[in-house]
């Protein structure tokens, strides 16, 4: 099934909770944490996001662009995220192992994501507690930017790595998805969108979402 994840990096910040009603008909709200070290800009944190889970009975990935993620992945659970996802490049492997068992301690969903550059063997030694995979289709960062095409055989290579081994997990894209790039993103294999600027600049926000969720699903239908 596609799910489509508004990033919220894209709304009003003076007018959140309208901004999130015009998106209730999506699956996932995207919420994008960076800590001005992992990714050079800044963005919101714990008392946003328990804010939004008090708001909306959604579904909340915590996108967490940070360093160190093991420092914070209990309180992003607690605060309310349903998923995190963290960054593999955060870290050593035995703290990003630590920080996924954390997560799902707690409950959660376990997500880890992937820069362009960085290698699918990277999220191999996770994959058998990985509930998601965000594939970067951009730098993180920075809202706005192009979708890199060379990351889409990444994306396909994912998609086979799963299916190879039998497990249950999403693939996500987040960068530059819209309703041209998100036909080869789930051609590719990706089943969950991320797509912030694309939705937020839409005059009719649901009828966008249902259109692309539309014009997507003959592409990944499990």
């Amino acid at each position: 099934m596609i799910k489509i994840a508004p990033s919220i990096l894209s709304a009003d910040f003076i007018n959140l909770g309208r901004d999130i009603d015009s998106v209730s008909n999506a699956d996932i709200i995207h919420f994008d944490v960076m800590d001005g070290l992992f990714v050079p800009n800044l963005s919101f944190g714990l008392p946003v996001l328990k804010a939004v889970r008090a708001y909306t009975d959604m579904e909340i990935d915590a996108h967490l662009m940070i360093e160190r993620p093991i420092r914070y992945v209990e309180g992003f659970c607690r605060a309310g995220a349903d998923i995190v996802t963290i960054h593999v490049e955060a870290d050593n492997i035995s703290e990003i192992s630590r920080a996924i068992d954390i997560i799902r301690a707690r409950g959660k969903k376990a997500g880890l994501a992937i820069k362009p550059g960085t290698g699918v063997g990277a999220i191999a030694p996770f994959l058998s507690r990985l509930d998601q995979v965000l594939c970067m289709t951009v730098e993180p960062g920075f809202g706005g930017q192009s979708l890199r095409m060379d990351v889409l055989p990444k994306v396909r290579e994912v998609r086979k790595m799963i299916t190879d081994y039998g497990y249950d997990c999403d693939v996500a894209v987040d960068g530059g998805v819209n309703r041209i790039t998100g036909k080869l993103c789930a051609e590719a294999g990706a089943n969950v969108l991320v797509n912030g600027t694309g939705i937020f600049e839409a005059k009719d926000r649901g009828t966008y979402i249902e259109e692309l969720r539309g014009e997507l699903s003959p592409y990944f239908d499990i």
